[in-house]
C-alpha cells in the first residue's frame, strides 16, 4: 500500500454496484480503494473519517455538463465548473463537442483533459464530434478522436440532417468501438420553437416546439441503429412517446441507452407562465403525463442514469425576450438535492438513486467509475441526506446563476468530495 491512507468510519455507505448498503468502513490507500467492510489487518490510517450520519457513495457521474471552456470564458470555466462538481458529489462529467473550439480533433480533445487535470477537481470526459465541425456534411476523424481519450462522439445541438451521413456516422464509430450520443431532435418540425406544443404555450404566443420532433428524431435513429449494429444513446429525452420507443427497442435487444435530465424530472410546461428566462431549456418542459412517464422510465430502468445537462450562462444570455434568450440551465449543485426529492416522493429509493447517479451513467459509457470496487479508483461522495441549505452566495460555486431554483432551499448536502482519494471539496461548517 502507496501513499495516503484514510479510512472513513461511520457512514452508511451505499453501493449499487456491489449491493452494499451497511454501516461499514471504506478503507483508501493513494488513489485506490482497499476494501469496504471490515478494516483489513495491518491497514494504518494516515487519516479517519467521521461519516456519522452521513451517506458514504461512489463520486457520481455526469453524461452531460458544459464547462464552456475553451471559447466562452466569460460564461464560465473549466476551473469554476469543475469546483461546482465537486460540492455537487459529481467526480467524473462528459463535456458535450460544442465548445466554441469543436471539439473534432486530438487537439481539442488534448486541451481539455490538461486544462481539467491541471485543476484538479472532476475527471473531464470529452465527447468528440460525430462530423466536423458539427456542421452534419463530413464526419470527424473517430479512430483519431478515441486513441485521443474520446470513448463517446455525438452531434450535440445540431442535428444531423442528413439520414445517409447518420448512417455512415453510426457505422463508423461501430467499426471504432464508439459510442454515439444522440440529442434527438428534427429541426424543421422544432421550426425554433422554444416551449412545448400545448395548450400553455399556445396561450402564451410562444414559438411551439412539438414532442413529435424529439420522437421523430428517435425512431429514425433506432431504424439506423438496428441496421448498423452501432451503440446509441439517447440523451437529454423528455416526452412519454420517446421513453416507451426506447423501451420497445430495449425489449428487442437494440443496443441503446437513454438519460433524462434532472430537471425535467420536477418542473413542467408550468413553469413557463411567468415568462421566467431560466426556465428556457432545450427540450422544452413538457406536460405532467410526460413528466409522469420520464418518472416511470427512471424507476424501470429504461432510463438508466440522471444527468445535471449543466449549462451555465452570463447573465446577459437571459435578458432578452424568452424566445431569444439562450437555453439551459446551470444545474450541477441542484443535481443530488432534487435525486433526493424524487426519493422523498416515493419516485426511486435512495439506492436506486444513487445507481442512476453513479453505475448508471458509468454503465453507458464504459467508464469503469461509479463504484467502490476493492481496486477501483478511490472517487467518493459523502453527503448529509436532511440537511438543509439554501442555492445562493458562497453556497453556490457555478459561475452560472441561470437556474429558477436560485434562492430556493433544499434537503440534502454533499460534505466532502474524493477524487482518486484526494479532497477536493470539503464542508467547513
Amino acid at each position: 500500500m502507496s501513499g495516503e491512507r484514510i479510512v472513513i468510519k461511520g457512514g452508511r455507505v451505499i453501493d449499487p454496484s456491489n449491493g452494499i448498503d451497511a454501516m461499514v468502513s471504506v478503507c483508501i490507500a493513494g488513489d485506490k480503494i482497499v476494501a469496504v467492510g471490515e478494516i483489513p489487518i495491518g491497514f494504518e490510517a494516515d487519516q479517519e473519517i467521521d461519516a456519522k450520519g452521513l451517506i458514504v457513495c461512489p463520486g457520481f457521474v455526469d453524461l452531460c455538463a458544459r464547462l464552456r471552456e475553451p471559447g466562452q470564458e466569460f460564461k464560465a470555466t473549466i476551473a469554476s465548473e469543475t469546483a461546482a462538481a465537486a460540492a455537487a458529489g459529481v467526480t467524473t462529467l462528459c463535456c458535450p463537442p460544442d465548445t466554441r473550439r469543436v471539439i473534432d480533433t486530438p487537439a481539442v480533445v488534448n486541451l481539455l483533459r490538461e486544462r481539467a487535470d491541471s485543476v484538479g477537481k472532476a475527471r473531464v470526459i470529452p465527447i468528440g464530434a460525430l462530423t466536423r465541425g458539427l456542421q452534419g456534411k463530413e464526419l470527424s476523424s473517430m479512430m483519431a478522436l478515441k486513441t485521443a481519450g474520446c470513448v463517446a462522439v455525438g452531434n450535440a445541438y445540431a442535428p444531423v440532417e442528413n439520414l445517409l451521413v447518420l448512417r455512415r456516422g453510426l457505422e463508423y464509430a461501430a467499426n471504432c468501438g464508439l459510442i454515439v450520443v444522440v440529442r434527438p431532435e428534427e429541426p424543421t418540425l422544432r421550426n425554433r420553437g422554444c416551449v412545448h406544443d400545448g395548450v400553455i404555450g399556445s396561450r402564451l404566443g410562444l414559438p411551439l416546439f412539438p414532442s413529435s420532433a424529439e420522437t421523430v428524431a428517435v425512431a429514425q435513429t433506432l431504424v439506423l441503429a438496428e441496421q448498423t449494429g452501432a451503440r446509441v444513446h439517447f440523451g437529454q429525452l423528455s416526452s412519454e412517446r420517446a421513453v416507451a420507443m426506447i423501451a420497445e427497442a430495449q425489449q428487442r435487444g437494440v443496443g441503446v441507452s437513454a438519460d433524462v435530465a434532472i430537471h425535467q424530472l420536477h418542473l413542467t410546461e408550468s413553469a413557463v407562465i411567468g415568462f421566467d428566462a431560466n426556465v428556457h431549456v432545450n427540450p422544452p418542459f413538457r406536460s405532467q403525463s410526460d413528466r409522469d412517464a420520464l418518472r416511470e422510465g427512471l424507476a424501470s430502468g429504461v432510463l438508466s442514469a440522471i444527468c445535471s445537462d449543466h449549462q451555465p450562462h452570463d447573465p446577459n444570455a437571459k435578458l432578452d425576450a424568452f424566445p431569444a434568450t439562450e437555453p439551459g440551465m446551470s444545474s450541477l449543485e441542484t443535481l443530488l438535492p432534487l435525486s433526493l426529492k424524487l426519493v422523498e416522493e416515493g419516485v426511486l429509493d435512495l439506492t436506486s438513486a444513487i445507481a442512476r447517479l453513479t453505475e448508471g451513467p458509468s454503465a453507458i459509457l464504459g467508464l469503469g467509475a461509479g463504484t467502490l470496487n476493492a481496486g477501483a479508483t478511490a472517487d467518493v461522495c459523502l453527503f448529509d441526506p436532511i440537511q438543509e441549505w439554501t442555492a445562493e452566495g458562497t453556497d453556490w460555486h457555478s459561475k452560472g446563476l441561470n437556474t429558477p431554483f436560485y434562492g430556493s432551499v433544499f434537503k440534502g448536502r454533499v460534505t466532502m468530495t474524493l477524487l482518486g482519494g484526494h479532497m477536493v471539496h470539503c464542508l467547513r461548517l
